[in-house]
Order: C-alpha cells, then structure tokens, then sequence
C-alpha cells in the first residue's frame, strides 16, 4: 500500500481575537490581569491525503483557512487538535524573502536563507550560480537587498525557495512573481519538478491556474472541508456556490462608472443562444452583449466598446465599433448596440462586462461602465478538461490524419 505524501487528520487550529489588550499594568490589575478576546477557528476537523507525484489545490474565499492549513503542513504553525504527516523534505513558498536581511547583500542572503530553509552550505556553494541565473541578478548580488526593487527582492527569495530540491513543494499565492521572462522560467521549473514525480501543494485564488496544474483540489470553506476530488468537479462546486451567493447580494465590488454624461450606458446584457438575458453562457454556443444608451441630445460619430476582463482584472478582449468601421453619424434618445458572438470562445470561468461610449478619436470618454456586469462561462459539449482563458476552436492532424474522421 503506498504511502501518501501527506496526510491530515482531523485537523483544527484555532487563534485568540483580542478586542481589548492590556497595554499597562494598571489595565492588567483593573482587569484582574485577563485581557478579553474570542476564540476563532481558523480550521475545524480537516482530513485529508495528497498522493506522492501529485499536484494539488487549496480552493476558497479569503479567510477560509487555506494558508492556515499550508503553513501547518510546514510547521509553521502547530494544530491545537489533530495531525498533519509529511513525507520528505519540504520547501515551502509562503512570504518569499522572509528571513532576509536589508544590511545584507544578495549574496549572503542567499546563504542566510537557504540554511533556514535546511539546506547545508555546501549544498549552497554548488548550487548558488543556479540560484543567482533563475532570479536573473548576476549584476546586484554583492549590493544589500534593501536596495533592491520589490521585484528584485520576491525573485531572490523564490528562486532560493525553488532551488531546494524538495520532495514536496509548498506554494501559497506566489504562481505569478516577478516579470514576465521570470514567471516562464518560473512555469518551466514547475513542470520540471512534476515532471520528476515531486509533490506540490498550491493555495491560489487563480481557478484557472489552478485547474491548468493540479490533479486534485480541496475545497475550504470558513474552516471546513467542504469536498475534494477532480481539480474541475470540485472548483465547479465552489463557482456554483459562489454564482448563488452573488446573485443573493447583488454586490459588485470591482464596478465603477465615470464620465461627461451627453450620452449614457443604460445597462449592459449578456444575452444567450434563445435572445433572453442570462447570467450564465456556455462556450462555443452563440452569445449577444448588448450595450442600451440615451442621448439627450444628438451625439456625433460615437465610438461603441465591450471589454471582458478576467476576475483578476486582465483585459481579454475589449473590441469596438471603430475598427470595425460601423461609427453612425450622429446617435439620439434611447437604444442599444449589440456585439454578436457566433461561437464564444470563452472557456469555462467567471468574468465581467465593460462598456465604454467615447467620441471619434477616443480623446473624450461620454460614459464608462467598468466591470458593470458578471456573468458565467460553463463548459460547451465538446470542451471538458481545458483550461486557460479561450478556446482555439481548432482540429488535430496527425500524419495527414484528420482526427475527426472515424477510426476503422
């Protein structure tokens, strides 16, 4: 029977929520020296295995016990009731840089960090110049990092982190540091460690990265083990969930509207494949976002814009009525503009609506609709398992093959 990389049994962790300290001894005495707080348990009775090779995911909102739990599998933290077991040397990416010193150069930092994270200085000595490339500063490593940028700084402390060789990796929120060049590095390095059959343990609020990467995926929820299982059943569970708790609150945060008003947005809508208005497409049916404005008055040569963005706010597109040269010579009283999407390419996710009205030379913005609108995006009848933002909507070939022909 083989033995799993990492297990958790009934697992709780619990911290005291001070409402009042006593900040002198006079508090302490009037108070007959016990200052008031709350318990609150950050985890509550989690059981769990992760499979040795295997890549798995922490899902939940903030303050979900997600980073409680991993700092736990480093022992960071110790549970108050429980167990957690681990097989193998451990490198855990939580705060990358902690332990750094400012007086410091990279250099001795590099040392200092790495004997705190287990490693020998001989281990060190062999591995430094590998250490030094990935985090690309050859040219600053003798200076003191408190002269480094923040970017410079996190590239250090995760390229020490990563460079450790463990059997299991520990990664909380720390999938996108650093430039662009780097977070490639970053990718290669892990798929070389899967690749090597390590075991890594991913907390992200990224549901697509998390989905791209892991076999497997918890789900907390306040503490709680909500359900495990398939990276993509389970973060379907919790964008369910989460879809619900939305459309109760009607809250959207991440909205914000600006400008002059001669013409106005109404409203945006996503609308489906039978013209009604819904909040949740599916991708590769024909989807419609329609734009309502008014003008008060007659508005020259107005300029019509949709956006997409992801929930991390990256634009995914954001076309308008200028490049596709439709701009009517003048706009009056009430109507709306629509962008008709034959086979949406959107992979499955949650993204948001923006709409735009601006004059010819998008100098003067009239109205602007910011993340006005969310909707859902949930798997077509030929996509299950993808991942990432958009589908190519290609075929496979093979030798000549086309692989949409039957085989014989």
């Amino acid at each position: 029977m083989t033995i799993p990389a990492i297990s958790v049994e009934q697992l709780s962790k619990r911290f005291r929520l001070y409402h009042e300290r006593n900040q002198s001894l006079k508090a302490a005495v009037m108070r007959g020296g016990r200052a008031r707080y709350e318990e609150f348990w950050a985890l509550r009775d989690v059981s769990l295995e992760i499979a040795e090779g295997s890549t798995y995911g922490f899902i939940g909102t903030n303050g979900s016990g997600k980073s409680t739990l991993l700092k736990c599998l480093a022992r960071i933290l110790e549970p108050d009731e429980g167990s957690c077991r681990t097989k193998g040397k451990v490198s855990a990416l939580l705060e990358l840089g902690a332990g750094f010193h400012p007086e410091l150069s990279g250099r001795e930092n590099v040392y200092l960090n790495g004997s705190i994270l287990g490693m020998s200085k001989a281990d060190l000595d062999v591995r430094f110049d590998d250490i030094v490339a990935f985090a690309g500063l050859e040219r600053f490593i003798d200076t003191p990092v408190k002269n480094y940028s923040s970017g410079m700084y996190v590239r250090l402390g995760f390229s020490v982190a990563i460079n450790v060789d463990p059997d299991i990796l520990l990664v909380d929120e720390v999938l996108a540091v650093g430039d662009e060049e780097f977070q490639r590095r970053c990718s290669e390095r892990f798929a070389d460690l899967r690749a090597e059959g390590r075991t890594i343990v991913v907390v992200s609020h990224s549901l697509g990265s998390i989905q791209a990467i892991c076999d497997e995926v918890a789900w907390l929820d306040n503490g709680v083990l909500r359900a495990t299982g398939a990276a993509g059943g389970v973060i379907e569970q919790y964008l369910s969930e989460v879809r619900e708790k939305r459309d109760a609150s009607e809250t959207h945060a991440t909205a914000s509207r600006s400008g002059s008003g001669e013409i106005t947005i109404d409203a945006l809508e996503v609308l489906g494949p039978n013209g009604h208005v819904t909040d949740v497409v599916h991708t590769g049916e024909a989807v419609t976002f329609r734009c309502h404005y008014t003008a008060a008055a007659p508005v020259p040569h107005p300029v019509f814009t949709l956006a997409i963005h992801t929930m991390e706010g990256a634009v995914v597109t954001n076309p308008h009525t200028r490049n596709a040269e439709i701009v009517p010579p003048e706009v009056s009283g009430s109507g709306f503009v629509d962008l008709v999407v034959d086979h949406l390419p959107l992979l499955p996710g949650t993204y948001d609506l923006s709409g735009a009205i601006t004059d010819h030379a998008a100098l003067h913005t009239y109205d602007e609709r910011h993340r006005d609108r969310r909707f859902d995006v949930d798997a077509g009848a030929h996509n299950d398992g993808w991942s990432g933002l958009i589908t190519m909507n290609g075929r496979w070939v093979v030798g000549g093959s086309d692989l949409r022909r039957p085989l014989r």
